[in-house]
């Protein structure tokens, strides 16, 4: 183990942790707390006025106030960069820089252009775990620029994300990290599916609506209802009581509402950096039926965790179900913590912070 560090963290500035409004966010910062803080780190985070982080994780919370940034996947793809008065995003970085003498490293964990231009400014390193695939030209243009100029400050969390940018080298993958002490393994579900993400249009629950509809089979929904109307018009799609709507849940209330599905269906419209539900759905040895695309193409072994189908296919989704259904759940949630247990995801952050030069 390295000697410890002290590490200063910036979160997301689309708001407040605790309130699922970083999306997948949320749960890969938690896993860098309990990860890096087992390795014997000294860490602070610095978020947005009103976070909540459990009370367990060995973190110094550090606050700012600001109008939140909104997020580049809901803007059109060429434009500009804007920042709102009283500005989330350039109170924490403002703060960041202060502090920066304090740390040995600084890790971004928003996907914004400010905390990339400001690469170049800091003195102590600047690190930055990209969260999401291309979706913007001046984001692109912004972490080609880094990815150029400083070799070695980019990390990615999969290889069909990181392909999506021009990088001169060969990318940082770290994939994510769980605490899979904090996920249950129930041997035998209820005959229902599972579908979990922010309810907005790129997640496809239209998709997973009509493969269930079709199936005449519920399906259990959760997560942080973005984009209310497209939530109407998804229910309007499917018969009366197809969807069962669960809301955005903490941890522990998910896993265990989750666990309980016989399988997870993931429907991405976009290309997901990650995929956090499928490794969560796999914690709890729920297996996976996924679109092959982006992340959880990556993720998803067919035959022992889930099973793959063609992007967009319904009736793929629908096919796929006795696959699925065959699966061995303890198995399946074996064969994720092989691969991404909290630990070796803490092990993978340390040795890329580790790389550069002080």
């Amino acid at each position: 183990m390295a000697s410890p560090l002290r590490l200063l963290l910036v979160s997301t500035p689309m708001g407040p942790i605790g309130q699922g409004l970083g999306g997948g966010v949320e749960l890969t910062l938690d896993s860098l707390l309990r990860g890096l803080g087992a390795r014997g780190h000294r860490l602070a985070l610095l978020a947005a006025s009103g976070s909540q982080l459990a009370a367990d994780l060995p973190v110094t919370l550090l606050q700012e106030s600001g109008v939140p940034q909104a997020s580049w996947q809901h803007t059109d793809r060429d434009a500009p960069v804007t920042i709102p008065a009283d500005g989330l995003l350039p109170r924490l970085w403002q703060r960041a820089l202060g502090l920066q003498g304090d740390y040995d490293r600084v890790l971004n964990l928003g996907y914004d252009w400010l905390p990339l231009w400001l690469t170049g400014v800091f003195r102590t390193p600047l690190f930055h775990l990209v969260s999401m695939g291309s979706v913007s030209t001046a984001m692109d243009e912004a972490i080609a620029t880094v990815a150029a100029g400083h070799p070695g400050r980019l990390a990615f969390h999969t290889a069909a994300q990181a392909a999506e940018f021009a990088l001169p080298d060969p990318p940082r993958l770290l994939a994510n990290g769980f605490d899979f002490t904090r996920y249950t393994c129930r041997g035998q579900p209820e005959r229902v599916l599972g579908w979990v993400g922010r309810i907005a249009p790129e997640k496809g629950l239209e998709d997973a609506a009509l493969a269930a509809a079709r199936l005449g089979w519920p399906l259990r929904v959760w997560g942080l209802r973005e984009d209310p109307a497209y939530a109407a018009m998804v229910e309007a799609s499917v018969p009366a009581g197809t969807i069962e709507w669960r809301g955005f849940q903490p941890t522990e209330v998910l896993q265990a509402e989750l666990g309980a599905c016989a399988v997870l269906l993931n429907t991405p419209k976009w290309t997901e950096a990650f995929g956090n539900v499928v490794v969560e759905a796999m914690a709890c040895g729920v297996p996976v039926v996924a679109y092959r695309r982006g992340g959880p193409a990556e993720l998803v072994e067919p035959g022992l965790t889930g099973v793959l189908v063609p992007a967009d296919a319904v009736e793929g989704l629908v096919a796929a179900l006795p696959a699925a259904l065959a699966i061995d759940r303890l198995a399946c949630r074996a064969r994720a913590e092989a691969r991404f247990g909290l630990a070796a995801f803490a092990e993978r952050v340390e040795r890329w912070l580790l790389a550069q030069p002080a």
